[in-house]
């Protein structure tokens, strides 16, 4: 029984991190990130805006094939805002899909972004270790 469990852990302790790995090697090297504003028409309540993306295709074209999703969030009094991990050669692809099934339902915003946080995290470590 010992034996079976050092296995157990061994194999995991090896494998589990296989799949990160695989999607690190997947990732395009020229993958960008772009946030998307999904603004509210107040003029429409939810279930209509619901009907309109069902009507459209919204959830069966968007996100585009090929493309991830980092967040996807609700912002109280703007709408919903969407980041994707984008291959820059589908970001055409990403605008279409907004233009057809969006448009109706959303008034639409894009931003090229980036993450922050890994320099961020840096300089307040930096800045821990500079006020001891």
């Amino acid at each position: 029984m010992k034996i079976v469990l050092s296995s157990l852990l061994i194999a995991f302790t090896f494998l589990l991190p296989l799949p990160a790995r695989a999607a690190e090697a997947e990732k395009p090297s020229d993958a960008i990130l772009l946030t998307i504003f999904l603004k509210h028409d107040q003029g429409k309540n939810l279930a209509e805006i619901q009907q309109i993306q069902r009507e459209q295709g919204f959830f069966k074209t968007f996100p585009p094939t090929g493309t991830k999703i980092v967040t996807w969030h609700v912002v109280m009094g703007i709408g919903q805002v969407v980041t994707l991990e984008v291959p820059a050669a589908k970001l055409r692809e990403v605008n279409v899909a907004l233009e057809k099934t969006a448009w109706k339902a959303f008034r639409t915003e894009y931003y090229p972004t980036y993450d922050l946080y890994p320099v961020i995290k840096d300089q307040l470590a930096n800045a821990e270790k500079t006020e001891r």
